[in-house]
């Protein structure tokens, strides 16, 4: 009977709908290389061009907000290529009426609503008592696409793990009432982003910092109707709802889960939103594939799937290039790693990949620029193809205010007697005898 009148419910949001219908689940990586690609092919389904903002509300609370704010807006800018706004709603209770009817009324006219990390705890309580439940699931009957990740993923479901009080403060396990949007289309589930968590080494940090026993505590005090839907690191889920579909994208897999009982369903599987509300029904890989329009298609290159991965494979791209005697070859590397580096600046969780790319980078500075010299006949003839890269590349860390790099280059350059000179004509360089 829940079923014929879920089917019915579809229908009729179907009849209603003017534009296309989209509910994206990021585990993580929302504002990094792996997911840009997706949120083009998402705003590529809109025509013309749609109006996309930045629900900002998860890190409302943080003294840094107006700097992840506009993270946001450049990484839209650079790499999805397609504008955004900020709603302007860090805090909806206790701010100016004018204020915060000004932040709903964007996120009412938006194609594309998009929110990320901070506190599920705290998004939850700004939203409390107000329209942001309901523009969002408008948007799930009539028509527009909402992508949450990480902190707000967590705020999905019917049921919504407070991460911080648990992990951090040691509450006990113990779920909070979440905004139930996916009760729109059938799902009474609890959200679990980071679900392949790994940062705890040798503690047990998957599940969102979790960990399987404290999950478990959890499921059990869940319904028998409702379950878990767990989303990977770097991985997401696309569910069309005028299809009836979802698309796993990213790096790695979702998981249903029922009572410690897991379905996981792969990067590249297409399967029926069916299989979310039960993974024995619609569980089979639906040979279908949705092309987008060809405006704002994905690069040719290769996908970005971590920092770690991208300094490693610059760096043995750089030792090859160096044992070859390949100068140009080597500062290709370099300048690769660099654009890296720059395209995964958004992610806030990079850390410790971050810390070690930044320290690959100095290190092949230095060695290109020691190689830049060493035995050369003709210096100036000979050094200016490569002078020319590292000056490029003292450009683009300048551009990313990213000045100990460049004054790297420039004293390492010095101390084999070369002088680069800001002048008003350009950059220039000159052999000191």
């Amino acid at each position: 009977m829940r079923k014929r009148a879920d089917h019915q419910l579809q229908e009729w949001f179907l009849l209603m709908s003017t534009s296309p219908r989209i509910l994206t689940i990021m585990g993580s990586g929302e504002t990094a290389p792996t997911m840009m690609k997706h949120h083009r092919e998402l705003i590529a389904r809109f025509p013309g061009t749609p109006k996309a903002v930045v629900l900002d509300t998860p890190y409302g609370f943080q003294e840094n907000s107006a700097e992840l704010a506009s993270k946001a807006v450049e990484y839209f800018r650079k790499s999805v290529g397609h504008p955004i706004e900020i709603a302007g709603l860090t805090r909806l209770h206790g701010q100016d009426t004018l204020t915060v009817e000004q932040g709903l009324a964007r996120v009412r006219q938006a194609d594309y609503v998009f929110a990320g990390p901070g506190s599920p705890t705290y998004a939850l309580r700004q939203w409390a008592g107000t329209s942001v439940p309901d523009i969002v699931r408008g948007k799930m009957r009539t028509g527009g696409a909402v992508t949450f990740a990480s902190a707000a993923a967590l705020t999905l479901g019917r049921y919504t793990v407070p991460v911080y009080e648990i992990y951090k403060v040691g509450d006990d396990p113990s779920w909070l009432e979440g905004l139930d949007v996916l009760g729109e289309i059938g799902l009474n589930v609890a959200v679990i982003p980071h679900y392949d968590n790994a940062e705890g080494g040798h503690h047990d940090t998957r599940f969102c910092y979790l960990g399987e026993h404290r999950l478990a505590m959890l499921e059990e005090q869940l319904p028998a109707d409702a379950h878990v839907i767990g989303v990977d690191e770097h991985t997401g889920v696309i569910l069309d709802l005028d299809s009836n579909t979802a698309t796993v994208v990213g790096n790695s897999t979702i998981t249903v889960r029922i009572k410690g009982r897991s379905t996981t369903h792969n990067a590249g599987d297409v399967i029926s939103i069916d299989a979310l509300r039960d993974p024995a029904t619609g569980a089979t890989n639906i040979p279908i594939h949705v092309t987008p329009p060809n405006t704002l298609q994905a690069e040719p290159e290769k996908d970005s799937t971590s920092l770690a991965k991208d300094t490693q494979l610059a760096e043995r791209s750089f030792n090859e290039a160096m044992s070859a005697g390949d100068a140009a070859g080597a500062a290709r590397a370099v300048l690769t790693l660099e654009s890296a580096i720059h395209a995964w600046s958004a992610d806030t969780l990079q850390g410790e990949e971050m810390d070690h790319a930044h320290a690959a980078l100095r290190s092949m500075i230095v060695r290109l620029g020691d190689a830049a010299v060493g035995g050369l006949a003709d210096p100036r003839n000979a050094l200016e193809p490569i002078m020319n890269v590292l000056l490029e590349l003292r450009s683009a860390v300048r551009t990313d205010k990213r000045y100990d790099l460049s004054d790297l280059i420039r004293d390492r350059l010095a101390a084999v007697k070369i002088e680069v000179r800001d002048t008003p004509q350009g950059v220039e360089w000159v052999i000191n005898s």
